[in-house]
């Protein structure tokens, strides 16, 4: 048994080296060029296509960033959170609205504690565990922002209000004449 299958695979594999043999023998594979003859225009561009392959690009390592500073901009129709290193390049953002709420609800203190995860989980990435906080604004989802970022697992080492405060303010409308 196991002699007559191996006699019909030879049989097989022969058949098919004698077809390939009649078909090079045409000249269905050979071009001009192997011929000894000019180039095609079609063959010129598929050698130029063949050779412009680009390189493969090496994956970069992210960056390991182990403290950072979080800024939250809490304004009054929605809440933005960016996370950077020290230096201040941006590692990770979220808001309220990239988080899928639309309209009134962009303003709860609710999407902005979820903006907070979001962009503290994206963070997570490059090794962030630490950060120092800086709060703008007087929005609905200051202190909730603050405690996404607990509840997302960050240890937050300091929090401080750089909301801008007007020290003399605007000029005063003229005094009224009685």
């Amino acid at each position: 048994m196991a002699e007559e299958k191996e006699k019909t695979d030879q049989s097989e594999t022969q058949t098919q080296d004698a077809t390939e043999s009649q078909k090079s023998q045409k000249g269905g594979s050979k071009t001009k060029a192997a011929k000894g003859g000019a180039p095609t225009k079609k063959e010129e561009v598929a050698k130029s296509k063949k050779a412009k392959v680009a390189p493969k690009k090496v994956k970069s390592k992210r960056k390991s960033v182990v403290s950072g500073n979080t800024y939250i901009h809490a304004g009054f129709n929605n809440t933005i959170i960016t996370i950077t290193e020290p230096s201040g390049a941006t590692l990770a953002w979220s808001s309220s609205g990239s988080c899928g709420f639309k309209g009134a609800r962009k303003s709860t203190p609710y999407a902005a504690q979820v903006a907070a995860e979001t962009a503290a989980n994206k963070a997570k990435l490059f090794g962030t565990e630490r950060v120092n906080v800086f709060v703008k604004g007087i929005g609905p989802g200051r202190e909730q922002a603050i405690r996404g970022l607990h509840i997302a697992g960050m240890e937050i080492e300091s929090i401080m209000d750089v909301t801008p405060m007007p020290h003399g303010g605007c000029r005063q409308k003229k005094a009224r004449r009685v």
